[in-house]
């Protein structure tokens, strides 16, 4: 089922929230946190890599090296962690280090730590991350301290009774210093300007802080995402297995409804044909009179059979592949669609040439599906279909003024389209408020 979808705010408060949101206090949580772990990350993998490759001229040295490379992998896990609890990021963990491994005992599982590519990333994480850490800490901590310091300055005044004979602000080329400081073209802000002065300052680097620690919490996420989860081939493998399963899933759905439609449609409709052929048989060759009336009415009811039969047979090959899309393409196909359709659709396509026949024909069997469900659920008066290419991609739009609402949900309609789109490289978006209209854009690779 779909999240629902936050709540809309004016800018100002969102803005006037962010110093004191749960987000942007957890971000600054993350970015505290994350400098004394960085530290001993940094530490233990530097020690265990010099320790290491010191000792690689004896036997020690191996065991030692994935030592560090392993505590890497568990310290990687505890940052994979931090990022999900305070930062809502969902890291995936990388391929175990026993897929690597060809036997049991001590040396496999040093040769399988030493030849995963994810072990030496969670290293170079360790070592790249103390830097970096340095820095966003130290800028987010000082931005922070700084602008709620500004903000408290006139009670520190107030209270502080050595304040008292505080000198003037001078605000020159030079930034702010003492009045007493002398300065060419400076202005000098005195008492309660100074004050209000100070804290406004105070007020607008508060309400700035949380956009800048975000902006620094990106680069976290980043590296995160980038050194600590699955490698890009691990995740493009394991989707397209996962693609290969609905292809595969698809495929059977099809040859069952196949099945079903020819044992319930046009295999019943021969069986009919038969027996009534046979009725008519027995007519002419057991009745020494037979009745001339009754064996016509025998005869054409078999040739009705046979003509709905064919018309049921024609129906099941449009649904397998209709022959207009083969021989036209998608433009005269949809425009047939969309003529059975029972809400009058627009088509427009544009494009100068045809795509592969494989993406040609699940363009035409999405909006088929697209119209089904609009005739079924919309309560539509009208509706539009357009095509078109953008650089190496089909896009596919498909709209209605009906009552809207749709969603992508676990096994809907809808959801099952989405699936076989993904299985190709493809996506499905759908917009539709309750109310209308709905929007559903559909993208595929061209080729």
């Amino acid at each position: 089922m779909c999240p629902a979808p936050a709540p809309w705010r004016p800018r100002w408060l969102v803005m006037l929230r962010a110093p004191v949101d749960r987000r942007s206090m957890r971000e600054l949580a993350y970015v505290v946190t994350g400098l004394p772990l960085a530290v001993i990350a940094f530490c233990y993998a530097f020690g265990g890599l010099l320790l290491g490759t010191t000792l690689l001229i004896t036997f020690v040295g191996l065991p030692v090296l994935a030592a560090g490379l392993a505590g890497c992998r568990a310290l990687g896990h505890l940052e994979r962690g931090r990022a999900r609890a305070l930062l809502g990021l969902a890291v995936g963990e990388p391929d175990p280090v026993r897929t690597l491994r060809r036997s049991s005992g001590l040396m496999s599982w040093i040769w399988a730590l030493l030849r995963s590519g994810a072990t030496w990333r969670h290293l170079f994480y360790a070592l790249l991350h103390l830097p970096w850490s340095f820095f966003s800490c130290g800028v987010g901590l000082l931005a922070w301290c700084a602008g709620w310091s500004m903000i408290a300055y006139p009670l520190w005044e107030w209270l502080s009774p050595d304040s008292v004979g505080t000198p003037p602000i001078r605000i020159g080329r030079d930034g702010l210093t003492s009045a007493s400081t002398p300065q060419q073209s400076s202005t000098v802000l005195e008492g309660g300007f100074a004050l209000a002065f100070v804290s406004a300052l105070g007020v607008l680097i508060v309400l700035l802080t949380p956009w800048l620690i975000r902006g620094l919490v990106q680069v976290d996420k980043l590296l995160v995402s980038g050194l600590l989860g699955p490698s890009w081939l691990a995740t493009r493998v394991s989707q397209l297995e996962t693609d290969r399963g609905v292809v595969v899933d698809t495929a059977a759905a099809d040859l069952r409804r196949i099945e079903r439609n020819l044992h319930d449609g046009a295999q019943a409709r021969l069986v009919s044909l038969a027996m009534e052929l046979g009725l008519a048989k027995e007519k002419l060759l057991d009745d020494p009179e037979p009745d001339p009336q009754a064996v016509a009415a025998l005869i054409d009811g078999a040739h009705g059979e046979v003509k709905l039969a064919l018309q049921e047979l024609r129906d099941l090959a449009r649904g397998i592949h209709p022959a207009i899309l083969t021989d036209r393409g998608l433009g005269p196909a949809l425009s047939a669609l969309a003529a059975r359709c029972t809400v009058p659709v627009s088509v427009t396509v544009e494009l100068e040439e045809r795509p592969v026949a494989a993406i040609e024909g699940i363009a035409y069997f999405t909006v088929s599906e697209l119209l089904q469900n609009i005739s079924k659920h919309s309560a539509a008066r009208r509706g539009s279909i357009d095509i078109w290419r953008s650089e190496q991609r089909l896009l596919i739009q498909v709209t209605d003024d009906g009552k809207g609402g749709a969603q992508v949900e676990e096994g809907s309609g809808l959801a099952g389209l989405a699936d076989r789109l993904r299985a190709v490289d493809g996506l499905l978006a759908v917009y539709s408020p309750v109310g209308g209209p709905t929007t559903v854009t559909g993208e595929l690779p061209w080729r």
